[in-house]
């Protein structure tokens, strides 16, 4: 699987590899508690821990992180990646996805979706995409349901959140049989 830095692009946003240089860009996005209610990390005071780690997990190849800027806005508004990368296998797993608050239940969310599923399915064909979410948070469930994502089960007691609460996980996936009929409702989606 070559999984290039490419720059992912549509009507509405441009997801660009995370570097050095977006990190003051980003920071304004990240002042947002409600953002951060329930996670594995926290940002407030933790914004340049949180992206150092990015940084030096997309160096070394386990993770994939992408800057979101919305393109009328011309701004960052959050961050998403590619996790859990497995190229024998065929699969990875989009999350650690975040936006302002002001992004919310708009177009910005199915269309990262759109672009980071499109290259994962029809650029490093995969088989299988992941999607991770804390059993408590219903919007991200809901919004993870509306990409055509089928709900698998709950991995209990699956991670240790920044506040020390031990999270259940609910699991959706995505498999490359799927996509047509996702891609075409994510479009759908979009074009309204």
């Amino acid at each position: 699987m070559a999984l290039d830095k490419a720059v992912l692009e549509g009507r509405f946003v441009r997801l660009e590899p995370l570097e050095e240089r977006h990190r003051e860009l980003v920071r304004p996005a990240a002042q947002h508690p409600e953002i951060f209610a329930i996670t594995t990390s926290a940002l407030g005071a933790l914004f340049d821990p949180y992206i150092d780690n990015a940084l030096r997990r997309t160096a070394s190849g386990h993770e994939l992180a992408f800057i979101v800027f919305h393109k009328a806005q011309g701004r960052a508004v959050g961050m998403t990646r590619y996790l859990n990368i497995e190229e024998a296998h065929k699969r990875l797993e989009i999350g650690s996805t975040w936006y302002e608050p002001s992004m919310w239940a708009g177009v910005v969310n199915p269309e990262c979706k759109l672009l980071l599923l499109t290259h994962a399915f029809e650029r490093l064909k995969l088989n299988r995409v992941e999607f991770k979410t804390d059993l408590r948070n219903a919007r991200s469930q809901a919004a993870i349901r509306k990409l055509g994502a089928r709900q698998e089960g709950i991995l209990r007691k699956h991670m240790v959140v920044a506040d020390g609460y031990v999270r259940d996980s609910v699991l959706f996936s995505i498999i490359s049989d799927e996509w047509p009929e996702a891609k075409a409702d994510l479009e759908q989606r979009l074009a309204r």
